[in-house]
């Protein structure tokens, strides 16, 4: 028979001397407040819930910072349509700059000002009446400055803009007989009665400017004879004759002109 001798296992001892560690309030406050949510603390130490939530919500801030910047940002950027409006407001300030300077008799000053907002107003679809308007102020500057030629290219440029706009015709038309193109003056005149038949400077305009070019048609002629005469005696003269040996007669049915030689 064998005897099978017990043995007892040798178990460490704990040295129960000394007094178990006393848990601070805090963290018994902690451990009481982890058992209520369901959890114990492992021993680890970890960020507190708070510290989690500061995080979490400072993150969140962030982001719907983030979100309500480029919201605000989709919001606050002006539409094509509304930059047109902007701009146009902006020519219209520059127009009545412009007119202050014009009464003033600053000139060249009210010029540029209606320079300014021509090309303000160049690429807005809805200026084409602001940019006529422009135009035709800058002609009476240049009409006012005995430029008249510059008079001409502004109203026209208004005029491509507004075909019936009356006053830059009148201010053409009156360009025009300051040069002397009585006949462009004419044109525009008549134009103007047949847009507004009872417009009375028009009328007694066309009625001078006739007279007026048919004086100058005259003037002409006499100028071209003249230097004809100087020619044809250059000539002639070799042969001991001159041009008052020829007498130009005219038919008044067909208004051509008959040479006859007398000595």
């Amino acid at each position: 028979m064998v005897l099978i001798e017990k043995v007892q296992s040798e178990v460490p001892k704990v040295n129960s001397s000394k007094s178990p560690a006393k848990s601070s309030p805090a963290t018994a406050a902690e451990s009481a407040a982890a058992s209520e949510r369901g959890y114990v603390s492992d021993g680890y130490e970890t960020a507190s819930d708070t510290e989690l939530n500061e995080s979490e919500n400072g993150s969140n801030r962030e982001s719907e910072n983030a979100v309500n910047t480029a919201s605000s940002s989709s919001q606050t950027e002006p539409n094509q349509e509304e930059l047109n409006e902007r701009d146009l407001a902006q020519a219209n300030d520059a127009k009545v700059e412009g007119n202050t300077l014009f009464k003033e008799g600053l000139y060249e000053e009210a010029l540029s000002k209606y320079e300014l907002a021509l090309q303000v107003a160049a690429d807005i679809p809805s200026s084409t009446e602001i940019r006529s308007i422009l135009h035709a102020n800058r002609a009476t500057c240049f009409s006012k400055l005995g430029k008249h030629e510059e008079t001409v290219k502004e109203c026209t440029k208004a005029l491509e803009l507004n075909p019936t706009y009356i006053k830059a015709l009148v201010r053409r038309a009156e360009a025009h007989e300051k040069l002397e193109h009585f006949d462009e003056a004419i044109t525009d005149m008549t134009k103007i009665l047949e847009l507004e038949p009872s417009h009375d400077q028009a009328r007694r305009s066309v009625i001078r400017l006739k007279r007026l070019a048919d004086e100058k048609r005259e003037k002409m002629k006499e100028e071209m004879i003249g230097k004809l005469k100087e020619m044809g005696n250059s000539v002639l003269g070799r042969f001991g004759m001159n041009v008052d040996n020829f007498k130009a007669v005219k038919d008044p049915n067909t208004g051509s002109y008959s040479i006859s030689f007398q000595k």
